[in-house]
């Protein structure tokens, strides 16, 4: 418990990388000098999130047969499956092109390459979710005989290149876009609640259909650790000045193949340290003073 203090504790000293976030929250809408995408541009964000991912699972679910001569059977690894991942990733880039240009694209790009952060989310993300899907592993009794879940290294390396181009290419829409646009609106905590929603919801036809990796899972759970690694991921995108890199990290490592299954004792316990990290860090979540609101950073600062 004293390590878990200090882990908390350290996540908290991230005070002077605050500094370097970008925002202007003296005004709840703010200019189109410091922010060209205006907050309306959510509704047509999801539209096309929802509309590219629901309308490809919608129809192997409804028209299978036809689907499944046409384009083949629907897996994990299918093309059309990559293309429903990375509905939002798409959204966030037609939009963007459409508020700011070429220009708009080569400032959110450089959201890419922020990487300073406290040290204790770097410890948070490579060591203690590690920690969080063993333990998983062990209460759920699948941990012995689970070390190294591969054939061979050419069979993990694989696997970690389709987990790294997969679901962390969401971060470019749910925190590159739709978080900031939230957070002008709401207090980080409110956002992170809202957009853990819209995720979870998000997710819900992979569930009903075989071949993918949802479908093995319980959706209830799922739906919650959304919300709850929604918050966290909240306060690490803010904490590190809207840095993509990092939440693309975070979300690669909560998808990493290495790691056993634990589903869904994971997910009870990341709901029980996002109570947690909540309280530590409070003043954060409930105030907007640290919030990163633009979705095109502006080129001072």
């Amino acid at each position: 418990m004293p390590m878990i203090g200090q882990l908390f504790n350290r996540l908290q000293a991230d005070s002077l990388f605050r500094q370097e976030i970008r925002n202007s929250m003296a005004d709840p809408t703010p200019t189109n000098r410091t922010c060209p995408v205006p907050f309306r541009s959510l509704t047509p964000f999801l539209m096309i999130a929802f509309g590219i991912a629901w309308g490809i699972l919608a129809l192997y679910i409804f028209q299978p047969e036809l689907m499944t001569r046409a384009f083949g059977k629907l897996t994990g690894e299918h093309t059309l499956f990559f293309l429903s991942v990375y509905s939002p990733a798409i959204a966030a880039f037609i939009l963007i092109a459409r508020y700011g240009g070429l220009k708009g694209w080569d400032l959110f790009f450089s959201r890419i390459f922020l990487w300073r952060c406290a040290s204790g989310w770097y410890a948070f993300i490579f060591i203690a979710i590690p920690i969080v899907f063993y333990a998983g592993a062990a209460i759920k009794g699948t941990l012995a005989g689970n070390w190294f879940p591969f054939a061979s290294v050419r069979d993990l390396s694989m696997a970690l290149v389709l987990s790294a181009i997969k679901g962390p290419i969401e971060e470019f829409g749910w925190r590159g876009f739709a978080l900031p646009l939230l957070q002008r609106r709401f207090t980080p905590f409110g956002a992170g609640l809202i957009l853990g929603i819209i995720w979870g919801a998000w997710h819900f036809p992979a569930f009903l259909l075989s071949g993918t990796q949802q479908s093995n899972w319980s959706f209830a759970p799922f739906f919650l650790g959304c919300i709850a690694l929604s918050i966290i991921v909240t306060l690490l995108f803010n904490a590190s000045g809207g840095s993509i890199l990092l939440s693309a990290i975070f979300h690669f490592m909560l998808m990493n193949p290495i790691f056993p299954d634990a589903q869904p004792f994971d997910t009870y316990l990341l709901v029980l340290i996002t109570g947690v990290m909540i309280w530590f860090n409070r003043k954060h979540l409930f105030n907007r003073e640290t919030a990163v609101v633009e979705v095109i950073p502006s080129q001072t600062g």
